[in-house]
């Protein structure tokens, strides 16, 4: 079973409930700061442990997909009353493209820095069983003060991210590798990208045929962009802004 921390505003609102979906090997508490500007800004939101992460029941990951994963947060689709935006960050972004296009039943789909999908399976890639860590993104330290991947995160953020790690599925990671098809969305696409991300550059999507809206945020880093309050501050009126009009 999936955990999903909801996050009300303090009066009911007719705007679309949102979905956020976490990156590899983290969880959902990345949303904690956007999920309380979000009800601020009259939202509900909805962040999703996917399966074997977080608050959700520990399970065996090494044979875990990329359709498991977005089978998980079209299930949570399903279950609201309204056609939700769905949100991601990093793999999360592409496992919320995934379900925004394989039910229908999203209203707009956006994407953190998103890991990107593909018009042609690579066959050549080998698909792995197993299970990783967060050292393999390059966190080897559990000091918030040791963590080169963070640069605009202040300390608290920092705990914050190190709190959100755990495994991954070394299956789902292949398959990114080979190609997740995605041929179009049937919703608008908002991707937002990060000045400062070096792991997914703006210049990375400049060959994305889905029809996107493109914003990118100065300063930000990868992580900047899911936990950093400063850019936040920035983040939270251009995705509020988008969904209002296109949602």
């Amino acid at each position: 079973m999936t955990a999903v921390r909801r996050v009300l505003p303090p009066a009911p609102s007719d705007k679309p409930p949102i979905i956020l979906v976490h990156g590899a090997a983290n969880s959902a508490i990345v949303w904690t700061y956007w999920q309380a500007e979000l009800a601020k800004q009259g939202y509900a939101s909805y962040a999703i442990d996917l399966r074997g992460h977080g608050e959700s029941e520990q399970l065996d990951l090494s044979q875990t997909s990329m359709n498991d994963y977005a089978d998980d947060v079209r299930s949570l689709t399903a279950e609201l009353d309204t056609k939700p935006v769905i949100m991601g960050w990093s793999m999360g972004g592409l496992v919320a493209m995934m379900a925004a296009a394989g039910n229908g039943n999203a209203a707009a789909c956006i994407g953190l820095a998103p890991s990107t999908p593909t018009l042609e399976l690579d066959t050549s890639v080998n698909i792995r069983g197993g299970d990783f860590g967060p050292e393999e993104y390059g966190i080897t330290s559990d000091d918030p003060e040791d963590q080169r991947a963070m640069p605009d995160l202040d300390l608290e953020e920092r705990k914050q991210a190190l709190a959100s790690l755990g495994r991954e599925s070394r299956r789902a990671r292949d398959e990114r590798k080979a190609g997740i098809v995605i041929e179009s969305l049937a919703c608008p696409l908002l991707i937002v990208t990060g000045e400062g991300d070096r792991q997914w550059p703006t210049a990375h999507y400049d060959g994305l045929w889905l029809n996107a809206d493109m914003r990118e945020i100065s300063g930000a880093s990868h992580w900047g962009l899911v936990l950093s309050r400063h850019a936040l501050a920035t983040m939270a009126p251009v995705v509020t802004d988008w969904v209002a009009k296109s949602a």
